[in-house]
């Protein structure tokens, strides 16, 4: 492909002529093209200058590993996927080698000591002998060759391959120079086996689905061009070669970023912002050093919003917004430190505070569940770890029109109350769930009406039984379920005639769902959902147009709930979990009978996120009427105690209403799609 032939999204605008006789005059050497000074940097890497809560953890855990045997990686494990659908038995010990050398490598450089360095040389070795580093549920050995075990000869460069010839890199650069002296040899082979798993895939095979050249993009895309990044950079020392592969990365990185909407809205949700956006900033930081500024800057409109995207996300606490596949209270600490450093780039004082308030002084900068990579920046981030905490900035709304998301709160920067959040969109999403019209409930920032989000990933999960899974139905989500019908999947599946309005008395989502629902007989469904900001309330009003008919399967309005349940005539309370308090269900009309189902959870990852069991319920709205209205209202009762603004902390300051937004603080949207 020639210059002329690359694509051209926001990044080949900002940087005229990018390709790779530019890259080859402007890319630093590859000793100094990572933004991470070398162990050798002894006023970065002695002891004393790192962050103490971050080494003594690591410490610890390390000191726990050393001499010990490292996971092995029996072949069985890589074959139950193809045999039973368990891919997370293999993966978890790929991932607890990496964590392993990973705190080696850091303990390595701050101490320079032989047995942190044999640690490190055993890691690596363990994972160059590795029979392959892709993950399992990723590999085509299977479709390809007919193979349940990696085929050696033909390397697939996934999401797991990508981080691994990363991790390697930033091992290489790191403690280059100490190991060439303790074991001469091992250098070579790392760049031996990331150039046949990694550099050269990612050259002569441009087949791979991440690469969006079908105009499918998705957090793959940024994820490896990111890593192949690092790898090409430091590890690939003929020029042209390495200018070549720049090039082929900036281009991928372009696509991603051309196909992030305007609001820098990812429909997979916050969980996999940091996997998607949050690498591709990444990316362009390194590249931006890389370059010595040549290519600086966060080029184009979607990707300086997308730093928003956390933080519009934020229901209080460590709980967030989920959809599709996302969880609510992510398990792992993201990279703060990325988010505050591409917040400093474009400018967004409040992703800067959303950033800062995780800064805990007392708490580790990062930790080793983030890649060797995303600690390494931490560590050395100067201005991060002497960062001030501050308190995240909780926009009062927030609409997204490209994934028609609305969440709002009665107040700017407090969580106190009722926050709430609607969906629109489709069904046709990435890690989509069928969950069109579906809203969530907060109380006091902590989920009650909830989207449970995902299990353990299996076979299942991306084949083709997905929505066999319950997690994915629209049973299970905050939906009606009509005349017996969940919705389906797809992208015709999906809101009509929708209307978004926030001024200072609301905020409210009105949607047409009819579409989402495989029937020919729903002429319309309309739901809208209020948030009402001088009562605090909610109100839910469903209203249909139905073909008659004198039979048909029940039509009900499901609710998820975190929280005990107790049902009574036109009305249900809620015990919040978490120590959020109550909620009072109304509803009318009031004869619509309402029953619960309960949900066992064993799933760990679910667990870990609502404990041991969800609760359903099932509110009977009629199933034969051709015309007909529900309207739910949720509210908290009054609680004994201090007053609301007491507990709840700042109130808003004048003129913030609607900040966190791209609206103005009163305005209306439209759709008619």
């Amino acid at each position: 492909m020639t210059a002329t032939d690359r694509f051209t999204g926001p990044l080949a605008v900002a940087w005229p002529g990018v390709g790779p006789a530019l890259l080859e005059q402007v890319l630093q050497p590859p000793e100094t093209s990572l933004p991470v000074p070398p162990a050798q940097d002894r006023t970065t890497w002695a002891e004393s200058r790192l962050d103490p809560p971050t080494l003594r953890r690591l410490r610890a855990h390390a000191e726990e590993d050393l001499g010990g045997p490292w996971p092995s990686l029996p072949a069985r494990h890589y074959a139950r996927y193809f045999r039973d659908g368990d891919r997370d038995t293999y993966e978890q010990l790929v991932f607890a080698r990496q964590r392993r050398l990973t705190r080696a490598g850091v303990l390595a450089a701050a101490t320079l000591d032989p047995d942190w360095l044999d640690e490190v040389v055993d890691g690596v070795v363990s994972l160059c002998e590795q029979s392959s580093w892709c993950w399992p549920a990723h590999d085509d050995t299977h479709t390809r060759h007919g193979a349940v075990l990696p085929t050696v000869t033909d390397p697939y460069l996934d999401l797991g391959a990508g981080e691994v010839a990363a991790q390697l890199t930033w091992i290489d650069h790191l403690l280059g120079r100490p190991l060439d002296e303790h074991v001469p040899g091992l250098r070579p082979r790392i760049r031996h086996e990331v150039d046949r798993r990694v550099l050269t895939p990612f050259t002569d095979r441009r087949d791979w689905h991440w690469l969006g050249l079908d105009g499918d993009v998705h957090n793959w895309s940024a994820w490896i061009h990111g890593n192949v990044l690092v790898a090409a950079l430091r590890l690939v020392d003929d020029p042209p070669r390495r200018a070549a592969i720049v090039a082929s990365v900036v281009e991928g990185l372009d696509r991603y970023a051309a196909s992030l909407p305007a609001d820098g809205a990812v429909d997979e949700g916050y969980g996999y912002w940091w996997q998607g956006a949050c690498r591709a900033l990444e990316a362009l930081d390194i590249l931006a050093h890389a370059s010595g500024g040549r290519l600086d800057g966060v080029p184009g409109e979607a990707l300086r919003h997308t730093v928003a995207f956390p933080h519009r996300m934020h229901l209080g606490g460590a709980w967030y917004l989920n959809h599709g596949d996302g969880t609510a209270r992510p398990p792992a600490t993201p990279p703060w430190d990325a988010l505050y450093r591409a917040a400093r780039r474009v400018g967004d004082r409040d992703a800067l505070a959303h950033a800062a308030a995780h800064r805990n002084r007392d708490a580790p900068v990062a930790d080793e569940d983030q890649g060797l990579g995303r600690l390494l920046r931490a560590l050395t981030h100067r201005e991060w770890i002497d960062a001030t905490p501050g308190t995240p900035p909780l926009p009062r709304d927030v609409w997204l029109p490209s994934t028609q998301v609305l969440l709002a709160r009665p107040r700017h920067g407090s969580t106190a109350g009722l926050t709430l959040a609607v969906k629109g969109g489709h069904n046709g999403e990435h890690h989509n769930h069928n969950d069109v019209g579906g809203f969530v409930v907060a109380l006091d920032g902590i989920p009650v009406l909830v989207d449970a989000g995902r299990p353990t990933y299996t076979a299942q999960t991306f084949g083709p039984d997905r929505y066999d899974i319950w997690t994915m139905q629209s049973e299970w989500h905050n939906v009606p379920h009509i005349r017996g019908t969940a919705q389906a999947p797809g992208h015709a599946h999906r809101a009509r005639d929708l209307a978004a309005v926030v001024d200072p008395t609301r905020a409210e989502l009105s949607l047409d769902i009819a579409a989402a629902y495989p029937r020919t007989d729903v002429r319309h469904w309309r739901r809208t959902a209020r948030l009402e900001r001088d009562s605090g309330r909610i109100v839910v009003t469903d209203s249909w147009d139905l073909a008659p008919t004198d039979t048909a399967p029940p039509t009900r309005v499901h609710l998820l709930v975190a929280g005990d349940v107790q049902v009574g005539a036109g009305r249900a309370e809620i015990t919040a979990r978490h120590g959020a308090g109550r909620l009072t269900l109304t509803w009318q009309p009031a004869s619509a009978p309402g029953t619960v189902t309960a949900r066992p959870l064993d799933d760990p990852l679910l667990v870990g996120v609502w404990g041991r069991g969800l609760t359903r319920l099932e509110i009977d709205v009629g199933a034969t009427t051709a015309t007909g209205a529900f309207v739910l209202t949720v509210e908290e009762p009054p609680r004994s105690g201090p007053g609301r603004a007491e507990r709840s902390g700042r109130a808003d300051p004048p003129g913030r209403a609607g900040r966190g937004t791209s609206e103005p603080p009163s305005w209306r949207s439209e759709s008619r799609g």
